[in-house]
């Protein structure tokens, strides 16, 4: 004969998975995250609380409650990508000791896998959002600061200023184009641009 389940459950195990979300001390966190996955497949103009609440998995009076507008949850979520992001980028580094490997690591920003294509759609959103909204010029300006910082510790300023730019070029052709630029195309433009040596402070 089957094991009897007890009575009420599964009753009881649904209102504790729904308690134990109500309580969640990380659900903004993950309302955030969720926003974030939606700006990936649909942008800043395809984002709605529902949306958000459905991937999150969260009712949408939830998401309201902590974002009461499309405006604060986009700016938010998007700094919360700028944090991430400068985390992720500082840690691609750490083990850079060579002109070689540097430019190894950055063929891999260029020609990344869908982390990174993931990482370039939000970064390219938040900086189309700017241009129409002032409040997130901050957020991508951190960035920029960010990012040519990590940079100039192996070209100086004004190398990494000029490679930032084009490494953010190259980044938006790979994503738009339908043909692939080969690595060592991709290897032979940073070369070029890095010049000879790193830690010159040029």
């Amino acid at each position: 004969m089957d094991e009897l389940e007890a009575p009420g459950g599964q009753d009881a195990a649904g209102r504790e998975g729904r308690r134990a979300r109500r309580h969640d001390p990380q659900r903004g966190r993950r309302i955030l995250d969720a926003a974030l996955e939606v700006l990936v497949t649909d942008g800043v103009a395809g984002l709605t609380h529902r949306k958000v609440a459905s991937r999150a998995d969260v009712p949408l009076g939830s998401v309201t409650y902590h974002f009461a507008t499309l405006a604060d949850l986009c700016a938010q979520a998007f700094a919360r990508y700028v944090e991430q992001r400068m985390a992720e980028y500082e840690a691609l580094f750490t083990q850079v000791a060579t002109r070689e490997e540097l430019i190894d690591v950055l063929v891999g920003i260029v020609q990344g896998g869908p982390s990174r294509h993931r990482s370039a759609v939000l970064g390219f959103e938040l900086h189309l959002a700017a241009l129409r909204d002032p409040a997130l010029r901050a957020l991508t300006q951190e960035w920029t600061r960010a990012s040519r910082a990590v940079l100039a510790r192996f070209t100086g300023a004004r190398t990494a200023a000029r490679l930032d730019a084009l490494l953010e070029g190259m980044i938006m052709h790979v994503l738009l184009s339908t043909e692939q630029e080969s690595r060592e195309e991709t290897r032979a433009a940073i070369a070029q641009t890095l010049g000879p040596v790193i830690g010159s402070g040029t």
